[in-house]
């Protein structure tokens, strides 16, 4: 979500956000002894952006090039199609158009229900085989209802159903990036995280 509302609690900053995404970038490098390889894909709209900054972020952590960043258009492949508002799909862009023998990290703002990430891992399988998948998120709100966990965890922030999670991006029209919960009358769904 791009605009947090004024009634909401905010939980993470700018500062916070950055360096949330600098302490992922270092646990990517560990975990795959470097980036050799590497992909990463950003869940529109807001896995998008962060994947951009975790590209640089992993540049200055290795003081080598930025990894590839791309985008991964799940629209087709949600469960939802007919309960919310039409999604109107954007290009899936794959830097050098191929997955295999590469380590795709997917990059998403939140993770909940878990939904969005068996969306796009659908969506990735459509487009070739990785050598292996993982995902990094800025912010987990538990209430998984498919087994899916994020490899790297900006902030592991426990919601209620009744709350929803708004992370606000400058790449996306906000004037400050911020992550806020707000009320919801109604129990969230994917897009009102």
């Amino acid at each position: 979500m791009a605009n947090a509302q004024s009634t909401g609690k905010q939980i993470l900053g700018e500062p916070e956000i950055a360096r949330s995404l600098v302490r992922i970038a270092h646990e990517i490098v560990e975990r795959n002894r470097g980036v050799e390889d590497l992909l990463l894909l950003g869940i529109p709209s807001g896995g998008v952006p962060l994947a951009q900054r975790l590209a640089k972020a992993l540049a200055f952590a290795t003081g080598g090039p930025e990894v590839p960043v791309g985008t991964l258009d799940i629209t087709m492949y949600r469960d939802d199609l007919g309960r919310h508002p039409i999604r109107v799909p954007q290009p899936t862009v794959i830097p050098g158009e191929v997955l295999e023998g590469r380590t795709v990290v997917l990059v998403d703002d939140v993770l909940y229900s878990g939904r969005t990430i068996r969306a796009a891992l659908d969506a990735l399988g459509s487009i070739g085989r990785a050598e292996a998948v993982q995902l990094a998120v800025l912010v987990d709100r538990g209430h998984r209802q498919l087994p899916i966990r994020a490899d790297y965890v900006g902030k592991n922030l426990p919601t209620s159903r009744k709350e929803k999670v708004v992370v606000s991006l400058t790449e996306l029209g906000a004037a400050a990036d911020s992550v806020a919960i707000h009320p919801s009358t109604e129990p969230a769904t994917e897009d009102a995280r």
